[in-house]
């Protein structure tokens, strides 16, 4: 069950409704959107029935939800949800828009992501990207800079002008990483981390969530509940591929993941065609695919010199590759009515 409150509502009109619910022996959760604050409740639903919650003050709406994730379901939110990133100038993602968020898999100098910053934001990106943390396959791998990556990673945001990306792996650095960047990623390997979920969700910070490899549409939601449930509704699906039996690419992009998602939920749904193909010579095609189907952004990796990346450079883009996504994003989204949210890319 979920409680919708008035947009006028004061906060005293929810601690009344969060008092009752608790005497009667139930969890009330409360998640603060742009315009309103939804309560989402745990417990004997058919008691809750009987609290007269709908005549309290500041009450808009008593909601009785079937799906098992009632924050982010489009039973109580039948509008599409934007989801605004940074502070100076936020930027939307959601679905009146088209938002391109690229960068270099992880920061490796100064040097290094302030070039692929530049590359991002002249190809159209209004969102930086950058590991700081990286969890490998490999132990031996490169596994990023940590607080050292962070900080240059925030600098150069700072100086190119665009919010920062950055990925949170353990629930001790949630507040660490949350000091530096505008929006929180949590990857595909950490989607079922419930607490590292909680954490990220209790930070305020807008999060992005990756599918797991492995996870079905509804076990993606249920982890997105997990952070609406810590009353943060600002939350970015990201499809970034499962696992099959397919050994031609690193994973399989679903993209039908994406009309899905939008239709049981209510947040943005965008791609990452770099993880998922492992390719670059794909990466062009399957957003296109991710343009037509709906997806409300995508996330690709950047790098001046993909031969050199010490991550993921097969999938990196630049020279020639990053122009013809960049035509690619200018180009295909108005054609659904949408447009791209740095619509200063030259033609």
């Amino acid at each position: 069950m979920v409680v919708v409150m008035a947009p006028d509502a004061a906060q005293s009109d929810i601690d009344a409704v969060v008092s009752r619910v608790r005497g009667a022996g139930g969890e009330a959760f409360v998640s603060r959107g742009v315009s309103r604050t939804i309560i989402g409740l745990v417990g004997d639903v058919d008691g809750f029935g009987a609290l007269n919650l709908d005549g309290l003050p500041g009450v808009s709406n008593v909601v009785r939800i079937s799906s098992p994730y009632k924050l982010v379901s489009r039973q109580h939110h039948p509008d599409m949800t934007t989801v605004y990133v940074g502070t100076k100038r936020p930027v939307p993602i959601g679905p009146d828009t088209f938002t391109l968020i690229a960068g270099p898999c992880a920061v490796e100098s100064p040097e290094q992501t302030l070039e692929s910053a530049q590359l991002a934001q002249s190809a159209g990106a209004s969102l930086l990207r950058g590991g700081a943390y990286k969890p490998r396959t490999s132990p031996y791998a490169f596994q990023g800079l940590g607080e050292k990556g962070l900080e240059i990673l925030a600098e150069v945001g700072a100086e190119v002008g665009l919010p920062i990306v950055t990925e949170v792996v353990d629930v001790g650095d949630v507040e660490l990483v949350a000091s530096y960047a505008d929006m929180l990623q949590v990857g595909t390997r950490n989607m079922a981390n419930f607490a590292l979920l909680q954490a990220v969700g209790a930070t305020g910070k807008p999060v992005m969530l990756k599918r797991g490899m492995t996870a079905t549409i509804e076990e993606w939601l249920m982890a997105a509940e997990y952070i609406a449930q810590r009353g943060n509704l600002d939350i970015v699906l990201c499809e970034r591929g499962i696992r099959t039996y397919e050994t031609a690419t690193r994973n399989t992009l679903d993209i039908s993941a994406v009309p899905v998602a939008h239709g049981l939920s209510h947040l943005p749904v965008i791609i990452d065609p770099s993880h998922s193909a492992g390719r670059r010579d794909l990466v062009l095609p399957l957003s296109r695919a991710g343009i037509a189907v709906g997806a409300d952004g995508i996330i690709v990796d950047v790098h001046p010199r993909p031969d050199e990346a010490l991550c993921d450079g097969p999938q990196a883009l630049s020279g020639t590759d990053l122009r013809a996504l960049a035509a690619a994003v200018r180009q295909l989204p108005p054609l659904l009515g949408r447009r791209l949210v740095n619509d200063s890319v030259p033609a």
